[in-house]
């Protein structure tokens, strides 16, 4: 089989590609920079130099594919710089899909996100939920319900062979998201607060998700959308579960997300100023206490699709921590009186928020 991915240098890519390649398939990447996958070409795989916002770098290397991963997207949460969301996981969608369609592509496997849900307020919802728009918290959230309520199912309505896959949260060696960064600082002991502790996602391995993909393009219902999502697991919850599986202590002090929301806006305003980590951002700090949950029936039912418990993937997380990560002993003492200082200010504008509310009250 022949197949082209766009992502493939990416958390989710780069592991689909290894497997298309394990299984004898020819595979062509789409990559703006050679050298980001040259691994990728040592394995076997041949790389096109392009980008999924230049339907010109793409056209020859796609014709006569079998099947096109489109899993190339945008995704920084907390980011000050969201220029680029929308020409990437909109623009960037339509074009690769498009041209899939306009070149007879018979599989096209799309990968949107159970983001495009939102904040479900607690409910675990599955394929027929439909979030407002308006309501949506992120420039990745709503870019990615743009791409896939106005790119991909109006394609299928005209007649494109698509599949779409909606990971949820995903975890696994490598990991560049916020959970990835939070469990770094966590094995480093550099985190001594948990904020949001009652946010909640679900949570798979990565592995499991690029099984959901190649599931998706061997058995999926074209013009179907199948959710690939684990358990749903509070921040608190999974915080506890890793510091059982690691030994070490999980963060003692949980800031509510009703105490830190409130200075969402004055942490983008800030982000414009200094350096904020994306983990901090005033994006980071409006999801607090937000659910992103879902449930995969259907991608049980239909696809066979049989993620692996948290506990199973995290062991396989950790032994990769371990080599990258040298676990912590806890914070220095300068970095102790920063994050004391930290805690006071936060503690200040938490005291004068509520003393505004109940002047506000009277």
């Amino acid at each position: 089989m022949k197949a082209f991915v766009t992502g493939g240098t990416g958390f989710i890519g780069r592991r689909l590609v290894r497997q298309l390649l394990a299984r004898g398939d020819e595979v062509r990447v789409l990559a703006r920079s050679p050298q980001s996958a040259s691994d990728l070409a040592a394995a076997g795989a041949h790389i096109v130099p392009g980008d999924i916002t230049d339907l010109e770098s793409m056209t020859a290397d796609m014709r006569g594919s079998d099947v096109v991963f489109h899993v190339a997207a945008w995704y920084k949460i907390g980011t000050a710089d969201t220029s680029q969301a929308r020409k990437i996981n909109v623009d960037g969608t339509r074009n690769v899909l498009g041209l899939a369609y306009a070149l007879g592509v018979p599989r096209i496997v799309y990968t949107s996100t159970v983001a495009v849900f939102g904040d479900t307020s607690g409910e675990t919802v599955d394929e027929d939920y439909r979030a407002d728009p308006g309501a949506l918290l992120t420039e990745y959230d709503r870019t990615k319900w743009a791409a896939h309520y106005e790119v991909a199912l109006p394609l299928i309505e005209q007649g494109a062979p698509i599949v779409i896959v909606l990971p949820g949260g995903v975890f696994g060696p490598g990991d560049t998201s916020i959970v990835g960064d939070l469990m770094r600082r966590f094995y480093g002991g550099r985190l001594p607060v948990l904020p949001g502790p009652e946010t909640a996602i679900t949570y798979a391995h990565v592995d499991d998700i690029v099984a959901g993909h190649l599931l998706a393009a061997e058995k999926g219902r074209v013009g179907e959308s199948y959710i690939l999502a684990g358990p749903g697991l509070t921040m608190g919850e999974f915080a506890d579960l890793f510091a059982l599986l690691t030994g070490m202590r999980a963060p003692r002090l949980r800031i509510p997300a009703g105490w830190l929301r409130p200075f969402a806006p004055l942490m983008g305003l800030l982000q414009q100023l200094v350096p904020v980590p994306d983990t901090f951002g005033g994006e980071s700090l409006a999801m607090l206490g937000a659910t992103y949950l879902a449930r995969s029936d259907k991608a049980r039912q239909e696809l066979g699709w049989q993620p692996r418990p948290v506990e199973e993937g995290l062991a396989d997380t950790l032994a990769w921590l371990a080599d990258a990560t040298p676990p912590g002993r806890g914070l220095s003492r300068r970095n102790k009186r920063l994050a004391a200082v930290g805690l006071a200010v936060a503690a200040g504008l938490v005291a004068v928020w509520l003393l505004s509310r109940r002047k506000g009250d009277r």
